[in-house]
């Protein structure tokens, strides 16, 4: 089977070198010198995938698309695979419902499975699990951050994805289920600290539910980002004076880029939780996820790279139902939830399942 992965960033790159066994894998980006890093193990396709005539036409000499763009072209280039009548995996974080697009890939025998990276992807799929296994699930929450292992002053942060994907979660207002009713929140004005393992961060209500909100039900249900201690109030002052307006973002990027680029080995950790009753009792369950930088891929490329590419031969094994599908069906569905969990462990990541009495929501 002929893949073609778009995209030749550091996602992209782990896409293609953790599918390169099973697959012809093709990487398509216009930067020349990215898709000189991996012709190693893929075969470079130079494409510009803002041109919507020709990524369709890319697009139909493949018979799966995986999708690492910007948030900002994903919705786009769903929309092309679907014209181009090839079923796609994407990691784009698009602004847009990719939803709306249900019906086309429906009537068009292609299958999208979006948002299948970390957070959200492999967040949605244990959330997916969490509501499946409980009975009746009172509060959902999702604590999750990629962060440097040795963090430099003056921000605590080393960028290991899109740098305007950055910015934008600090100004896209947070959608969460309060009371069972849906609320929005500015991200940066309820900062508090939270203890994940051993570790003690910074966190933020993120925008990352997104399908979620729809297809589980609970009376609470959040994510929160993570970020070492120092770091949020420093991009809370940068909003306040108008630094991250849209105006402003690339004079913004070019000044705090350079002071979130630096050598340092990345970790990436999650939570994911639900309280409920279970069998007529209350129960917490839990899945936390731990890993860290190895193998020349950052943690952040490999979480979300590795996920991605198991939802592709998911996909590619014809596992997955034709329209446009969110990652939490995969948790839902033991036989996909496992070997989604099986193959990431194999690949060194840590996963671990709690299950316990909860007398009390403690939040």
């Amino acid at each position: 089977m002929k893949v073609l992965v778009l995209g030749a960033g550091n996602i992209g790159k782990a896409v293609a070198w953790d599918l390169k066994d099973d697959f012809e894998v093709h990487v398509a980006d216009i930067n020349r010198e990215r898709l000189s890093e991996v012709s190693e193990f893929a075969v470079p396709l130079e494409l510009d995938a803002s041109n919507f005539g020709e990524l369709v036409n890319a697009m139909r000499c493949f018979e799966l698309i995986v999708g690492t763009l910007p948030g900002s072209m994903g919705y786009r280039a769903v929309r092309a695979s679907i014209a181009a009548g090839v079923d796609m995996v994407d990691v784009s974080f698009m602004p847009q419902n990719p939803l709306e697009l249900r019906d086309e890939a429906e009537n068009a025998g292609v299958t999208v499975i979006f948002d299948a990276g970390f957070a959200p992807g492999l967040s949605h799929v244990l959330m997916g699990r969490i509501w499946g296994e409980i009975d009746i699930l009172e509060s959902g929450r999702i604590y999750v951050g990629g962060l440097p292992k040795a963090p430099k002053p003056p921000l605590y942060y080393r960028i290991t994805w899109s740098p305007k994907d950055l910015i934008e979660e600090y100004i896209r207002p947070a959608r969460l289920i309060r009371d069972g009713e849906l609320t929005s929140v500015d991200p940066l004005e309820e900062i508090h600290r939270v203890k994940v393992g051993s570790f003690e961060f910074e966190a933020f209500p993120s925008d990352g539910l997104r399908s979620l909100l729809d297809s589980v039900r609970a009376g609470v249900l959040e994510e929160w980002t993570l970020r070492w201690p120092g770091h949020l109030e420093r991009m809370r002052v940068l909003k306040e004076l108008g630094f991250f307006r849209e105006e402003n973002v690339d004079f913004t990027l070019r000044v705090i880029t350079p002071l979130m680029t630096y050598e340092s080995p990345d970790f990436s950790i999650m939570r994911v939780e639900g309280v409920g009753l279970l069998n007529g009792e209350r129960t917490r369950m839990a899945y936390t996820v731990y890993d860290e930088e190895r193998d020349g891929f950052t943690s952040m490329s490999r979480l979300t790279g590795f996920t991605a590419a198991t939802v592709a031969r998911l996909v590619a094994e014809g596992n997955c139902i034709y329209g446009v599908i969110p990652p939490e069906i995969l948790g839902m569905r033991i036989d996909t939830f496992g070997r989604i969990i099986d193959e990431l462990r194999e690949r060194g990541v840590e996963i671990t399942e709690e299950r316990k009495n909860a007398p009390s929501d403690t939040g």
